[in-house]
């Protein structure tokens, strides 16, 4: 199947230069990779997998001419001059095309920055945000070869417009469980009875107040790739820090903020534009003809005879029997010559482990900033994007220009990509050093008295300043006393009374305040967590600098790297290669990383959040410290092992180089002995 897609791709790539964009948009139909990775390598590196040099080209074209019954009829393409609104076909093609591709990358990027607000929204852990998050992939690899296969034979602008349309359906559906699960319920200690708020405080029945219920066409594309993440970053930006129920809710209504762990933002909004983005830029495909004369070809009309039709089919057939007969002699071949090429295989272990690594930090990088750096969802996710997008593109700009001017060869590409690499590791342990003090949460992080101890037993929430109050333990209502500590409810604070409303409610007569050794008239504790402390924000500005000179530096080391996996390939294997180099990344990392990335941050949970069923929910505190050292710790464990089969590339290129300089040193010495036997 795979090889017979290959062949037909053939054929039209000789018909149409462009036609690597289309290929694509094509695996854009069904591909809803959410990672910014994925994006460039979908659209640019599968496509090859089914390319190669022989074709049926010259059978196609004898096909081209219609026939009607009784009659010949010249049949004549639509030339990339024609004009479509005063524009030139081919133009509004690009355009289109552009459009489609930013639209992808940008619903892509948009929904892997939201996947905190989900797993808020629903209580769902992070493991299973890893699921769903490795589920863009699962249904990419299943349907890429049937979209390709029949992308290439029907009609492909039409077959565009009709994945731009699916993928807009996709947002819809992503977009629905927002409105049939109804507005948010804030977890909170506030129960609804004939509409008067009762706030289990200790000792106290009842409060006043009430809380809510809650080339060209290269170029056009390139910049498309780039734009469409940076937009839909800035989209998620803006959507975070409005909250879920906008439009429903009263901002007086709200109570926490957006720094607050049970804060959601309006991710469904970010999901609904995407939808209608796609939808709009997949109409214009619906009126493109199926197929374009290159600029600067006539049109050779060729008339065909009812008679001619049988020797033509008959043609057709054989061609497809000669055709199947290679696919089935072809393909083992040369699945054996790529894996006995030790580059190659080498090639793919690094890609799998690299790739893990960095697709588990992307997915969970906005938790991380929330979580160690005290940020709101909507900060994470802008800093993410200024900091990171721009200094990539500058280094894989960087990168491949230098490989253009001073024609590094295989070997030189691979000590580039090994050292430089190297550098940007070493430099990532310095991250370690770019942390927070752990916020103080009584019975979690510290004990009531102030003394630091971390702690995931429940029971521990209870202390004797508080055992009197009846409190419940599933809450996670925080509130933070004028001592500095956080206490996991107002409750749990021992706080008996209250005055205010809304955002300025402040709970008095706190016990386990005073019990800190705190000492004052007024034992008091307002709603939500404590703030950090003036250094966190210096750290997180180193660790963003830290994080915006990384990339830089790996990404220089990109370019040289995917030029040692383009040579160690043979010219006929080139295509085959990049497919299959392609579809192990998604297998062996894309899939399974985000789901053990999440699976570990679980184990970190200090605090699980509470169903309205009563079950688990979401996970509102994390021990930080553990977090950092798993969330930094696997990246670094993951990448140091892909350097064992870098070093291996190494050595295997350093010694075939030397052969190779060998054989020309000796290529003349065999010249003049052959001479000179020849004289004698």
């Amino acid at each position: 199947m795979l090889l017979l897609c290959w062949r037909e791709w053939t054929r039209v790539w000789e018909e149409w230069r462009t036609l690597w964009a289309v290929w694509g948009c094509s695996s854009y139909l069904l591909s809803s990779s959410p990672s910014v990775r994925c994006s460039l390598e979908q659209g640019f590196l599968l496509p090859l997998l089914w390319m190669e040099s022989p074709s049926v080209r010259e059978t196609q074209k004898q096909t081209l001419g219609k026939i009607k019954k009784g009659n010949m009829k010249e049949a004549e393409k639509p030339h990339a001059e024609d004009k479509f609104c005063c524009i030139s076909k081919l133009k509004v093609f690009l355009l289109a095309l552009s459009l489609a591709f930013l639209g992808k990358t940008m619903s892509g990027a948009y929904m892997n920055s939201m996947y905190t607000q989900i797993e808020k929204q629903f209580n769902i852990p992070a493991s299973l945000v890893g699921i769903i998050n490795g589920s863009f992939e699962i249904g990419n690899l299943l349907l890429i070869a049937f979209v390709s296969y029949f992308g290439a034979k029907l009609h492909r602008p039409r077959i565009i417009a009709l994945g731009c349309t699916i993928l807009s359906f996709g947002c819809l559906l992503i977009s629905l469980p927002h409105f049939l699960f109804g507005r948010y319920h804030i977890e909170s200690s506030i129960s609804q009875r004939e509409n008067v708020s009762v706030m289990p405080l200790c000792l106290v029945n009842q409060s006043s107040f009430s809380l809510p219920t809650e080339e060209p066409s290269t170029a056009c594309l390139h910049t498309a790739t780039v734009v469409g993440p940076f937009l839909g970053l800035l989209l998620a930006s803006f959507c975070a820090e409005l909250f879920v129920d906008v439009g429903s809710v009263g901002p007086d209504e709200i109570t926490i903020t957006a720094t607050d762990a049970r804060w959601v933002g309006a991710w469904w909004l970010g999901i609904l534009i995407c939808a209608l983005l796609n939808l709009l830029v997949g109409i214009p495909f619906w009126f493109l003809p199926k197929s374009l004369v290159k600029e600067g070809e006539t049109n050779e009309p060729e008339e065909t005879s009812e008679k001619s039709v049988v020797p033509l089919q008959d043609n057709d057939k054989n061609e497809a029997k000669q055709n199947m007969y290679e696919i089935a002699k072809d393909f083992i071949p040369f699945l054996k010559a790529l894996l006995r090429n030790p580059v190659y295989m080498l090639f793919i272990c690094i890609t799998v482990l690299q790739f893990s690594a960095f697709d588990g930090m992307i997915s969970f990088m906005p938790k991380y900033l929330e979580q160690q750096f005290g940020k709101s969802a909507s900060d994470a996710i802008f800093l993410i994007g200024v900091y990171n997008l721009p200094v990539l593109c500058v280094g894989y700009f960087s990168g491949g220009l230098f490989m253009k001017k001073f024609k590094i060869n295989i070997y030189q590409a691979a000590n580039i990509a090994f050292w430089v690499s190297l550098l940007e590791y070493l430099l990532y342990f310095a991250a370690y050093w770019t942390v927070c003090d752990t916020s103080p949460v009584a019975g979690l992080t510290v004990s009531y008295e102030g003394i630091e101890q971390v702690s995931y037993a429940e029971n521990t929430l209870l202390a004797d300043c508080n055992r009197d109050c009846d409190c419940s333990l599933k809450i996670w209502d925080p509130v933070c006393g004028n001592n500095g500590i956080t206490y996991v409810s107002p409750c749990l604070a021992g706080c008996k009374s209250s005055r205010g409303t809304g955002r300025s409610v402040v709970f008095e007569n706190c016990t386990c305040v005073a019990a800190s050794g705190f000492s004052s008239q007024n034992v008091s504790a307002i709603l939500g967590q404590c703030d950090e402390d003036e250094n966190c924000d210096k750290m997180l500005h180193y660790f963003l600098i830290l994080s915006l000179v990384c990339s830089f530096i790996f990404s220089l080391a990109a370019m040289p790297g995917y030029m040692v996996l383009m040579r160690s390939l043979k010219p006929e294997e080139k295509s085959f290669g990049v497919g299959i180099h392609g579809l192990a990344s998604r297998v062996f990392a894309g899939i399974p990383s985000p789901i053990y990335f999440g699976a570990l941050i679980d184990t970190t949970c200090l605090k699980w959040g509470t169903m309205t069923c009563g079950g688990e929910g979401a996970c509102r505190m994390y021990d930080i410290v553990t977090y950092r050292w798993l969330y930094l710790g696997l990246p670094a464990v993951l990448r140091g092992v892909s350097y064992i089969p870098s070093s291996l590339i190494l050595l295997i290129l350093r010694k075939k180089q030397k052969s190779e300089k060998l054989a020309l040193l000796n290529a003349p010495v065999e010249m003049q002995d052959k001479e000179q036997g020849a004289v004698k």
